[in-house]
């Protein structure tokens, strides 16, 4: 075979095999926009901490100390601190004395709208009556110094159970209310 004639059918060759890897490039770079999404910047947290400890004071007393295994703080869409594996806030009166102890699975506060949100076994200990309330969730609207919850409640104090729809307080603890009381539950130890 002449040589003129192998160097037509190499030539032939690279270009056809040119062509099938140009094709095959194209053919697998396609874009999946839910598989892009997925990975959009909005959605990451801008800052995560893990084994928080965090300690907030007015005038240089100590007024709140908060414990969380993971914060995630994020700007877009909205600007929120998701706290996904729990919180533990210790309510204190000024002078290192603590008052009062609330504790949940899950918590967002969304700093815009001064709103903290709390969900999945929320527990509130007020120290200094001794009273529980055991919630499935509660909001703390911070502007408004008000916490409140639209779920069904109880709350233990000493030997005694009080179940009801509503709850209501300032964010101090100092005025609680339980709205629809559906039953107190008393007894004696002996």
């Amino acid at each position: 075979m002449p040589s003129h004639k192998l160097k037509h059918i190499l030539q032939q060759a690279r270009s056809g095999a040119s062509t099938l890897l140009l094709a095959c490039c194209l053919v697998s770079c396609g874009n999946n926009i839910e598989k892009i999404k997925m990975f959009e910047p909005q959605e990451l947290p801008d800052n995560i901490i893990k084994d928080a400890k965090i300690q907030r004071s007015e005038y240089g007393k100590l007024q709140l100390l908060m414990q969380a295994p993971l914060i995630e703080q994020y700007s877009k869409p909205e600007p929120k601190t998701e706290y996904r594996e729990g919180i533990k806030m210790q309510f204190f009166d000024g002078y290192n004395h603590p008052t009062g102890i609330l504790t949940a699975r899950y918590a967002v506060n969304f700093e815009r709208r001064n709103i903290m949100m709390v969900r999945d076994s929320v527990v509130i200990i007020d120290l200094r009556s001794g009273d529980t309330v055991y919630l499935k969730n509660l909001t703390w609207n911070q502007a408004e110094h008000r916490i409140y919850s639209d779920t069904s409640l109880w709350s233990k104090n000493g030997q005694r159970l009080t179940y009801g729809d509503r709850f209501e307080s300032d964010d101090s603890l100092h005025s609680p209310v339980i709205i629809h009381q559906r039953g107190t539950l008393e007894w004696k130890e002996d």
